[in-house]
């Protein structure tokens, strides 16, 4: 079911079941290449959806034979000129403001709240691992391959690839390898260096896969999946001390939710009875 509150030009948002929204890359004819439009409406997509109370998981996925092709190279010319005559230290603030805001584009997924599942089919090219890289969850379809192809631009990837993948995949030599050289990877070698958790036959399983976990974790308490991702990331980018402290001042206060007590009664009740969780 289309979604008439979210209107965007490379991008359909849908509601496929209860609780779960889906976001597709929709410029199938470019091969979901990422134009100025796209690295805009990304931002505005996401914090939409993060205010949403009637969104407890998304799944992110792209439409047409290829998942992105990443930055569209056809506008790239434009969005990286900048008025020649700036002087040296003009220009350079220039692009580090254009830098920072296309940053954003995919950081907002991490900043949402609500789980995101990426489920990749055939290539994901530059932009498109950084943008997946952002996401909690990552399921691709057999035929995915991916890219880190900034290198063959000449520019080092800007937007999250160099900062998450070596977190997410934990082999330094590897993480190095892919960034300098480039080259391909394919799906089964995505899983076994843990980007990806599965697997799926075709893009149609890897969707329908990524849409029956996004259900499960829509009907979990939103207070618990939301408060478990933030702590996931505070987590991820402080020592473990500092982050048991955050713990216990988060949940000082979640301790007292009203879920708790829904949650114990539904397990109690040996799948008699589902809780019915109110909306964040």
């Amino acid at each position: 079911m289309a979604s008439e509150a979210y209107n965007y030009e490379t991008l359909a948002v849908t509601r496929p079941s209860e609780k779960v929204f889906q976001v597709m890359l929709n410029r199938p004819e470019k091969r979901n290449a990422m134009n100025k439009t796209f690295w805009r409406e990304m931002v505005e997509c996401f914090n939409q959806i993060g205010k949403d109370s009637d969104c407890n998981a998304i799944v992110l996925c792209a439409a047409g034979k290829t998942f992105t092709a990443g930055l569209d190279l056809a506008e790239a010319q434009d969005m990286f000129i900048s008025d020649s005559e700036l002087d040296a230290a003009r220009k350079a603030f220039y692009f580090r403001d254009l830098i920072k805001r296309y940053q954003e584009t995919f950081s907002v997924i991490e900043k949402c709240t609500k789980p995101v599942i990426a489920a990749i089919h055939s290539g994901c090219i530059g932009g498109g691992v950084d943008m997946v890289t952002a996401c909690d969850i990552r399921y691709c379809s057999q035929d995915a391959w991916f890219e880190i192809k900034e290198v063959d631009i000449g520019i080092a990837a800007d937007v999250g690839t160099l900062q998450r993948l070596p977190k997410i995949v934990g082999n330094d030599s590897l993480v190095r390898e892919l960034v300098y050289t480039g080259r391909r990877f394919t799906a089964d070698e995505a899983k076994s260096f843990g980007l990806v958790s599965s697997v799926l036959p075709d893009r149609d399983a890897v969707l329908a896969s990524a849409l029956q976990t996004a259900a499960l974790i829509a009907s979990k308490s939103p207070v618990a999946v939301q408060g478990s991702k933030v702590n996931l990331i505070y987590s991820r980018d402080h020592p473990v001390s500092e982050s048991l402290d955050y713990m216990a001042n988060w949940n000082m206060s979640m301790f007292q939710t009203e879920d708790v007590l829904k949650a114990v009664v539904a397990f109690m009740s040996k799948g008699k009875e589902a809780a019915n969780f109110s909306k964040l």
